[in-house]
């Protein structure tokens, strides 16, 4: 898709928030110039260089930019970005607290001068308020928003396994400058966007904290499995692997009990015949679907839960994930260039999947 294209975006960015924005950005058409630091540019190269010697989160978040190496601190950078604001549309920067500003790259700076920009701060805590200087990082903001304290196990709480806190932020100052992008074709004029981190992490939190309204407990941590539905998590099975498996309701509960455990009579079982009674005593239940899965192998497990309409999932690993068959059936995975050559990568999640063959079919057959 080329939504964007005749869009241009200029970035200041580092790490992985703003840069997984304007990523979104640049696979819908717009051409994103990347501003980094001479020498070294962004600090995320160096993360590690397991992909043919490039770090894993620069390779990921940074395909289909322009990188442009400018000390912003020169006296001769300021007319550069000049040059660059006259025919940007958006301008998106997370860099540290307060430094947009000092580089007179304000909203308030630039509107005047260039009412049609639509302007993306990104930051751990937002503009004001007693945080706004305090530095933020993905793990820090994970525990602040509340985020760890729920996920882990009862003994000990974890963070998330992927940069779940750059990733929301990332995501609502990508859906905002969209928004505003559309906002602007009506009204001609740019937006400012305030974009926190923290924000962005404890508006997906609702659920938690809904549950723990007005000083209630909260969800007990899980481990993998839901902390409040169950049984919603994985099991293992009796060749050494696990799978996933969640009911969402007494129909499904039936059938579980039925066609899979083969023990029909556990459904009306009044330990069990609730889901808040099966959370109570999610235990001995447990202890009931391991030794039955004891006896089968994952792929028996599987096909039983399928034959059930119960939702399933296997328990993959990375490389599981790279050799996914719904991803290789759907021709999700296409290249793109890289300073080490040809990389993988996924196309954004809604492009409709239509190669150039597919599209020649429906052409002919009068469907568009």
């Amino acid at each position: 898709m080329h939504a964007l294209q005749g869009i241009t975006v200029l970035t200041l960015e580092h790490a992985i928030a703003a840069p997984f924005c304007t990523r979104q950005l640049a696979d819908l058409g717009a051409r994103v110039i990347k501003v980094e630091r001479p020498g070294v540019g962004d600090f995320a190269r160096a993360y590690d260089d397991r992909v043919e010697g490039l770090a894993s989160h620069f390779v990921w978040t940074n395909r289909s930019k322009e990188s442009l190496a400018l000390d912003l601190k020169h006296p001769a950078a300021g007319e550069v970005l000049a040059r660059l604001l006259a025919r940007t549309d958006v301008l998106v920067q997370n860099l540290a607290p307060g430094a947009a500003a000092r580089l007179g790259l304000s909203w308030e700076a630039l509107q005047p001068r260039h009412p049609r920009l639509i302007v993306c701060d990104i930051s751990g805590y937002g503009g004001d308020g007693p945080y706004r200087d305090k530095k933020a990082y993905d793990l820090l903001i994970q525990s602040e928003s509340g985020f760890v304290s729920v996920t882990g196990t009862p003994n000990e709480p974890s963070k998330a396994g992927c940069s779940i806190a750059d990733i929301a932020a990332g995501m609502y100052a990508y859906s905002n400058i969209l928004a505003a992008l559309y906002e602007r074709e009506r009204t001609g004029r740019g937006r400012h966007l305030d974009v926190s981190m923290l924000e962005s992490m404890v508006e997906w939190m609702g659920f938690p904290m809904y549950y723990a309204y007005r000083g209630a407990p909260p969800p007990p941590r899980a481990g993998a499995a839901h902390a409040t539905i169950y049984p919603y998590g994985p099991f293992p099975t009796g060749d050494g692997r696990s799978v996933m498996l969640g009911l969402q309701n007494e129909r499904e509960w039936q059938a579980f009990c039925r066609e899979v455990l083969q023990q029909p009579d556990l459904a009306t079982d009044p330990r069990f015949d609730s889901n808040t009674r099966r959370t109570a005593d999610r235990d001995a239940l447990r202890a009931l679907i391991v030794e039955a899965f004891a006896r089968l192998t994952a792929a028996q497990v599987l096909q039983r839960l399928d034959a059930a309409g119960i939702a399933n999932a296997q328990v993959n690993g990375m490389a599981e994930v790279w050799a996914h068959p719904q991803l290789q059936a759907r021709g999700r995975w296409t290249e793109v260039g890289s300073p080490a050559g040809p990389l993988p990568a996924l196309w954004p999640p809604a492009e409709l999947g239509y190669d150039a063959d597919a599209i020649a079919r429906l052409r002919a057959d009068g469907a568009i």
